[in-house]
């Protein structure tokens, strides 16, 4: 159940009418990074997780509703930005509010000029903010549906990097507005995306195991190798040399792949090599696996009638 409280939560403002950067903004409203993608994301993968993690249903339905009150932040700081766009100008565009900064037909072409960045704001929507991005792109589904797979440790890790995207957005936004009032507004929802994005790593982190995502295991055979795949100098670092991060196996440095993959017979006769992990070990960490995260939405279902609410009568007989 959603209820609408009329004030915003965080009090947006604007100094001045700027259609504009009101273009840009569009990106936060109707773009693929955007407030309206993030809410429908965790919103649609909340539902997958009601059963086995109700706790984590609970984060992503809030932060979902979250991400619609921010949705409305943006949507009203674009019709501000847009002040004589809208009503007035339909009207009689001399007397409107943003005519009055203007002097001339110089003026009010250049005007006319900046607006026409985003046309719709001219001649699709009267001068309100609609479903797209900056381009004039409409929101598609798409944006989102690859980042709802149904396995929480999966949407986990979808979430941390749309955070880190929708924060640096927010971060190149800030650099091509010069009001204090809007650059308020925009620093106050760049450090919500921050907020989000540790809630998710915090939630992450309470489903072990967590790594690899899903359920089933690596190939001892192939997780630790990496394949020098370019000429030129060799950079080596973390990422092929010492252990790996998450498995602790020790890194197989290929420095000829063509060599080593007509050695091993197309990496068919290829051995674990720098890992404790056998392949009769990842067949039993399947199946347990397997069998912990059946158990888990099993246990949370109910046979028979089902209630969602956890409040209703029925439900608690």
């Amino acid at each position: 159940m959603f209820y609408h409280v009329k004030e915003l939560q965080f009090n947006a403002r604007v100094s001045k009418p700027d259609p504009a950067f009101a273009t840009l903004l569009l990106e936060q409203f109707g773009g693929a990074n955007g407030e309206l993608a993030a809410a429908m994301r965790y919103f649609v993968q909340a539902f997958a997780a009601r059963h086995p993690y109700p706790d984590k249903y609970d984060v992503l339905m809030d932060i979902a509703t979250e991400e619609f009150s921010h949705l409305e932040i943006v949507g009203a700081t674009i019709q501000m930005l847009l002040q004589g766009v809208n009503g007035d100008l339909k009207k009689a565009a001399d007397n409107s509010e943003i005519m009055q900064l203007l002097n001339g037909k110089t003026a009010k072409e250049e005007f006319i000029h900046k607006a026409i960045i985003a046309p719709q704001f001219l001649t699709s929507t009267g001068g309100g903010p609609a479903l797209m991005n900056s381009q004039g792109a409409p929101w598609t589904a798409s944006y989102i549906n690859g980042d709802c797979n149904g396995d929480l440790t999966v949407d986990l890790r979808s979430d941390i990097a749309a955070e880190s995207r929708a924060k640096i957005t927010y971060e190149y936004l800030l650099q091509f507005t010069d009001d204090p009032n809007v650059k308020e507004t925009l620093n106050f929802l760049m450090t919500r995306e921050v907020a989000h994005f540790q809630m998710f790593q915090a939630a992450l982190a309470t489903i072990e195991p967590n790594f690899p995502p899903g359920v089933l295991q690596s190939d001892p055979r192939y997780s630790n190798l990496y394949f020098n795949m370019s000429n030129g100098s060799n950079v080596r670092g973390p990422w092929n040399e010492g252990q790996s991060p998450d498995l602790g196996e020790t890194w197989q440095y290929i420095e000829d792949p063509i060599k080593h993959v007509l050695e091993t017979n197309g990496l068919l006769d290829q051995q674990p090599q720098g890992t404790d992990r056998t392949q009769q070990d990842v067949r039993k960490m399947d199946r347990q696996l397997s069998d912990i995260r059946c158990g888990e939405i099993k246990k949370a279902s109910t046979d028979g009638e089902q209630h969602w609410s956890m409040s209703t009568p029925e439900h608690n007989k």
